[in-house]
Formats: C-alpha cells, sequence, structure tokens
C-alpha cells in the first residue's frame, strides 16, 4: 500500500509470517522517491510485484536473518526508480519525435500542393503515414501505464531512433525551397492554402459526466452513485482524460481491466491501485467479477457518451458494441425450510455485529419481506401505531440522503406479533437510540449495514448453503407465502406489503396504497407462518 510520509510516498507491504524469520522484519517500507501520487503508484506496482518474488524465493530458504536478501530488496527498489526514469525519458524522446512527424507531415503537405518533386512525394509520403502508424501504436503503450521490462524498452528506444533517423533521412532530401520556405511564395496563395484552425481543446471527462450525469435531476440516485464509481475506476487506471482522447482502444483496456478486479474490490476499505489489486487477486486466484458488472460500467460511460456525440464533443461512441459474458448467472430463490432451519440453529459469534442486530435484522426480513437496505435504515420514529396496529412506516430520510428503491417503497407495514413478542428487540420502546440497530455502520460507498451484509455472506458460506439464496431471498419466501394464502388476500395488499409496483395500473389502483385499510395490510402480515424449529434458536 502507499503512504505519504512527509512530502514523499513510500511502499509498505507485510510479510509473510513464513518468512519474516529469514527477512528479520514482518514489513518492509520503502521511499519511493516521488511526490507525485500516479508515479508512485506504477512503482508501487513494480515493487509490489518484485517483492513477491523475493518471498517465494525466500520460502526455499533457511529461518534464519539473511542480509543478502534486503540487500537485492535495497537493489531492486534502486533499479525499479531507475527503470521508470528511463522509461520517462524515453517518452520525452517520443514526445520530440512526435514533433518531428509533425513538422515532416506539414512539409509534406506543401510538396503536395506545390505538385513538384512526384517521385519523392510518392515515396516520401508513404514513409511519412508508416512511421506515423508505428509512433501511434509505439505512443500508446507509453501512455497507457502498461510496465516494460528492460528488454522492451530497448526496443522501443531503438524502434524511436531508427524512425527518428528515417525523418531525418527524408528530411535531407526536401528541396531546398521546401526544407527552408523564401517569402517568394504570393502571400494570397499562402493564405488559401492555409490549414483550418484546430477544434477547440476536448472537455474532461469529469467535467462531462457533471454536466450530463451528475447534475440532471431527473436522473435516480442509484444511476449518479453507479456512474461516480465508474468514472472513479476509469479515472484511478487513466486519469481525467479529454473525453476525445478516449478511444476504443482504451475502452478495451478498460474492459480487460474489469473484467480482472477480484468480486470482492469495492466492499472493503482497501486503497490499493488498481493494478496491485488485480495482482493480488492472481496471485491468491481470487474470484472476478462477472460479465454482468463489467456490463453494467460500460452501460453507464455509453449512456453519457450518448449525450456526447449528439452534441459533438466526440466523433462516435467506443462503449457500444460489446459483447459481455452474461451466462454465469445465479437464480435466485427463495429459502426452503430446512435451509432457514440450519441458519436458525447455528450459534452466531461474529462480531462485526452484535448478536441483537444479527438475528433482529434475519426475523424482521422473515416476516415482513423488507430490503436489507429497508431493515438497516430503519429508525425508532419509523415504528408507529396507526389505527390501533404497530406499523413499520418505510419512507425516505432526505436529512441522512436516504429514501427506499422505488417511489412504491414509501409504505406501511404492520408489524408481527411474532416480532412483538421478541423482547430482545424491544420494538415498541424508546430507549433513546436514532436508529433500531445502532451499530450498524456506514460503508465509504454510503451503504449503511454493509458490515451486516459481509458478515451474513460469509456466515452462509460457513454453513454450506448454496449461492441461490442470499439475504434478497427472504423477499422471494415472504412472497411465495403470501400468494400461496387463502383467496381473500388479494394481490394488490401482498404488493403494496411488498413495495412493489401494482401489476394493473388502471385508474383505480394509481393511487391504491392510500386507499388499502392497515387492518387488511395486517391479514396480509399475520398470515406468515413458519416452522417453529426456523425460528426457535434465533434469540
Amino acid at each position: 500500500m502507499l503512504r505519504l510520509i512527509g512530502s514523499h510516498y513510500h511502499f509498505r507491504r507485510a510479510v509473510p509470517q513464513a518468512v519474516q524469520a529469514c527477512l528479520g522484519r514482518t514489513e518492509i517500507s520503502l521511499s519511493l522517491q516521488t511526490q507525485s501520487k500516479l508515479i508512485a503508484r506504477e512503482r508501487a506496482a513494480a515493487l509490489y510485484a518484485s517483492t513477491g518474488a523475493l518471498f517465494e524465493r525466500a520460502r526455499m530458504m533457511d529461518e534464519k536473518p539473511d542480509t543478502d536478501l534486503m540487500k537485492e530488496l535495497l537493489t531492486i527498489q534502486a533499479q525499479t526508480i531507475r527503470d521508470q526514469e528511463e522509461t520517462l525519458a524515453l517518452a520525452e524522446t517520443c514526445h520530440a519525435l512526435d514533433r518531428k512527424i509533425r513538422d515532416a507531415t506539414h512539409n509534406m503537405a506543401l510538396l503536395e500542393r506545390i505538385g513538384s518533386e512526384n517521385a519523392f512525394l510518392d515515396e516520401s509520403s508513404k514513409k511519412i503515414r508508416e512511421i506515423g502508424q508505428r509512433f501511434d501504436s509505439l505512443r500508446q503503450q507509453l501512455t497507457t501505464g502498461i510496465a516494460l521490462s528492460k528488454q522492451e524498452k530497448k526496443m522501443l528506444k531503438a524502434e524511436a531512433d531508427r524512425l527518428s533517423g528515417m525523418i531525418v533521412g527524408i528530411q535531407s532530401r526536401q528541396p531546398v525551397h521546401l526544407a527552408q520556405p523564401t517569402p517568394q511564395i504570393p502571400t494570397p496563395f499562402v493564405q488559401e492554402e492555409r490549414k483550418p484552425a484546430p477544434k477547440a481543446s476536448s472537455p474532461l471527462l469529469s467535467t462531462m459526466a457533471e454536466r450530463f450525469i451528475y447534475s440532471d435531476r431527473t436522473k435516480s440516485a442509484d444511476t449518479i452513485k453507479g456512474t461516480q464509481k465508474t468514472i472513479d475506476l476509469f479515472v484511478e487506471a487513466f486519469g481525467d482524460m479529454p473525453v476525445r482522447q478516449i478511444t476504443g482502444n482504451m475502452a478495451g483496456e478498460f474492459f480487460d481491466l474489469l473484467s480482472s478486479l477480484p468480486a470482492t474490490h469495492g466492499k472493503g476499505k482497501t486503497t490499493l491501485p488498481l493494478r496491485v489489486v488485480i495482482a493480488q487477486a492472481q496471485e491468491r486466484g481470487l474470484e472476478t467479477v462477472g460479465g454482468k458488472t463489467v456490463k453494467n460500467h460500460f452501460s453507464r460511460l455509453s449512456a453519457l457518451w450518448g449525450h456526447l456525440v449528439k452534441r459533438d464533443f466526440v466523433d462516435k461512441n467506443p462503449w457500444s458494441g460489446w459483447d459481455f459474458n452474461v451466462t454465469k448467472k445465479i437464480v435466485r430463490r427463495g429459502w426452503t425450510d430446512g435451509e432457514l432451519a440450519l441458519l436458525a440453529n447455528t450459534h452466531w459469534s461474529g462480531t462485526s455485529v452484535s448478536h441483537r442486530t444479527w438475528a433482529g435484522i434475519i426475523t424482521i426480513g422473515m416476516f415482513s419481506g423488507m430490503r436489507l437496505g429497508e431493515i438497516c435504515n430503519l429508525r425508532r420514529q419509523d415504528i408507529e401505531l396507526i389505527d390501533g396496529v404497530p406499523c413499520f412506516h418505510v419512507r425516505p430520510h432526505p436529512e441522512d440522503d436516504w429514501s427506499p428503491k422505488t417511489a412504491a417503497g414509501t409504505r406501511i407495514i404492520p408489524v408481527h406479533s411474532s416480532l412483538l413478542q421478541m423482547k430482545d428487540l424491544n420494538l415498541l420502546e424508546d430507549n433513546g437510540e436514532k436508529y433500531l440497530f445502532p451499530d450498524l455502520t456506514i460503508s465509504t460507498s454510503g451503504e449503511r449495514g454493509d458490515n451486516f451484509a459481509r458478515s451474513f455472506s460469509k456466515h452462509k458460506k460457513r454453513l454450506g448453503l448454496p449461492d441461490a439464496v442470499t439475504f434478497h431471498s427472504f423477499r422471494h419466501t415472504v412472497s411465495t407465502k403470501l400468494r400461496n394464502q387463502e383467496a381473500h388476500i388479494r394481490e394488490l395488499w401482498i404488493d403494496t406489503v411488498l413495495g412493489h409496483e401494482a401489476s394493473h395500473k388502471s385508474q383505480g389502483t394509481m393511487n391504491y396504497t392510500s386507499g388499502i385499510e392497515v387492518a387488511n395490510l395486517q391479514q396480509v402480515i399475520e398470515a406468515l407462518h413458519y416452522p417453529e424449529e426456523c425460528i426457535q434458536s434465533v434469540w
């Protein structure tokens, strides 16, 4: 990981316990000798790979301190910094070469216009085009941030020198009146043939996202949050670039990068650079994100580019037309009684949330069908007595920037009698806390209850429960149980309790939630029953 100590960044990595004795330390901390975070990330990525190889070698040695290994580590640090400095010098050489190409191309254009030296024109124009194409490929390798080996750098340097020599050779063969233009060329002719003024500089990606997505009040909070996450990933990988410079080739690199991310990325508090995260995932054989996740990122960028193409900020949309492997799809389903019994009768020993919070969230999900986010954001003031019936009032809380997923998510849900009997939950007592579950934390993405979600997922895997059942499966279970009840429980009432949009939107059901009595909703909730073994050990 990166640490800013004073004015310079440092690389820090924990030493595996198995090789601590051999290296004589528990962690490695090396100065990256730069104040630039971008350069520090690249150097840290190279050091991460080098130290990994060093650890593997140390595992093969005796368990005693080896000073040679530490000397080698310092050599690796110095070499890493020298390699990057060589890369930067090579980039400067390429920039100079780029200027020479532009000058040569300009002279060739003049040569075409005055129609002289036809044989030289044919030969030189072809060579200039070939040089330009090769240089574009070379420059792309440097700008994408890919780590280069020594051999690759030598090859690129040789290629740059060769191209530079070709340009010098071509220019030396140009007619004198082209190499050193004289004022004898008529002024009107020069003005008539002058190239059009270049287009205005392209705006940055972050500026366009702010203008067309973040500031659009018609966009949902989920759309804005998702787009922000996608833009942040792109900027971390390539920088905040002008949108006209983002090509299909770069979109392909972003595709490969996203497809290599571990499935857990963004769900913790990691601050490692993307390429280091990917290297760790490959080293440990971690599961990577699915095609659906990559597709979602591309869809958000494609939607933004739709605005940019219409307004001529860009010429085409590089994010459309991609194929995504979304066949690896797990069909979610409800819980079986056996799975619920296993969950209920297995002791919760986690420390991320209290036993009261663990059991309370699960039982409320079983007896209400509420979404996890809705349960985690319940406040004490959201438990109300309506027409003599204790109810959960799921509603927006703009003061905390939270609202239900949909408009239909704002609703009244009577509290099941089984929940009222659970003394540790104390739903009807005001203990002075703001939230019903105050020990839940808010993640870096702004989601309350992420600590519970991670704990639930890990606990479920330890029990050997299938991927097809998740916390959201409680909604499937509740929906299935209610739709198999007596005919007097109407479909419209069930949709209201679950926060679903009306399945048939006649004029009489457009505002259906306000017309349904709480007593009818209570009938729906009290129709939920579970075998005793599914709930007896939860509390």
